[in-house]
């Protein structure tokens, strides 16, 4: 696909940015191995089993005390965002197939939104349901699809959105124009659903209720690396994976003629550089104060695409990786 990029002025990275280990230090991580790569997502279920989405289509459901994997539905596609209904019922983004919901373990997977506005969903994001039937669900690009997401980001397309699909099954735009939309987590007391932007380092805040309700404005701007998913954690806080820190280089070329950056998707993929590896995750209260700062060097787990903490301890998944990651809250 031929680039049109569009020219940014990124906010300059704060020093955070540079490091690569917070104080303190993430805590050690166990890995629970997979039978394929890339669980993009973690939720936890309501009998404490994991669930994950990789990519061959698989939706597994795994223990942690004991490593333990089941297999519970294929999509077909590549799942990525998920989402527990109250029901048990799972909801899950497919990047190719849409917006899908699976009725029960070994059940049958239903297809919910496939289109919208008449054009097929190019790469469905991540998910978040309220009790009432209500789905908000993001698609991060119309224009690149997730095997080259890293176009989106050198684009800086700016076509993400935010999407609500409605209980009687009508679905609406919320936001657009979004710079990669990617996770998506709803206040418990549905005033406001929050999605991330990943191409433009920030947490946006679209508000449900209030003398506000139907505007935007954002929660947490200027994060040292890019956010991917995000998810309400037992404790009350929002949930926010980093998969990389901010590339230098990359927030150069933004503001540059976009011939620059033309040129640089040009080079083979194998030349050009690649995102640097990295363990973090943080959390936000729903003022956007920063509560946790969890970082430690990618050696042994990289490419960080979801944090879900649960009773203390935090699963981790990742674009890349075959395990998903364990660790605890100091």
């Amino acid at each position: 696909m031929s680039m049109q990029p569009h020219r940014w002025t990124p906010p300059p990275a704060t020093p955070r940015a540079r490091e690569t280990r917070s104080t303190p230090e993430m805590p050690a991580l166990r890995l629970l191995e997979l039978p394929g790569r890339g669980p993009e997502d973690v939720v936890v279920a309501a009998d404490g089993r994991l669930l994950t989405g990789i990519d061959d289509g698989a939706i597994l459901a795994v223990d942690p005390a004991t490593g333990a994997v089941e297999q519970i539905a294929h999509t077909g596609g590549r799942p990525l965002g998920l989402h527990v209904e109250s029901d048990g019922a799972l909801l899950i983004c497919d990047a190719e197939r849409g917006l899908l919901r699976l009725d029960k373990p070994g059940g049958t997977i239903e297809v919910l939104v496939a289109e919208v506005d008449g054009a097929a969903l190019n790469f469905t994001s991540n998910v978040v349901a309220d009790g009432d039937g209500t789905i908000y669900f993001s698609e991060s690009s119309r224009r690149w699809p997730l095997k080259q997401w890293m176009g989106d980001i050198m684009e800086h397309s700016g076509t993400g959105r935010l999407l609500r699909r409605n209980p009687d099954g009508t679905v609406e735009t919320l936001v657009d124009g979004l710079d990669f939309a990617n996770g998506v987590v709803l206040a418990p007391d549905r005033s406001c659903v929050l999605v991330a932007e990943t191409g433009a380092y920030r947490v946006t805040r679209y508000r449900l209720s209030g003398p506000q309700a139907g505007t935007c404005d954002r929660l947490v701007e200027n994060l040292p690396g890019f956010p991917d998913n995000m998810l309400l954690g037992s404790d009350g806080l929002v949930w926010v994976s980093l998969a990389a820190p901010r590339n230098p280089l990359l927030d150069t070329l933004l503001p540059l003629p976009g011939i620059l950056r033309q040129i640089s998707w040009a080079i083979p993929e194998r030349l050009q550089p690649k995102p640097a590896r990295t363990v973090w995750a943080m959390a936000f209260d729903f003022d956007g104060a920063l509560v946790h700062d969890l970082q430690r060097e990618g050696t042994d787990y990289g490419m960080v695409t979801a944090a879900a903490e649960h009773d203390g301890a935090l699963y981790l998944g990742s674009l890349s990786e075959s395990a998903i990651a364990v660790t605890q809250v100091p």
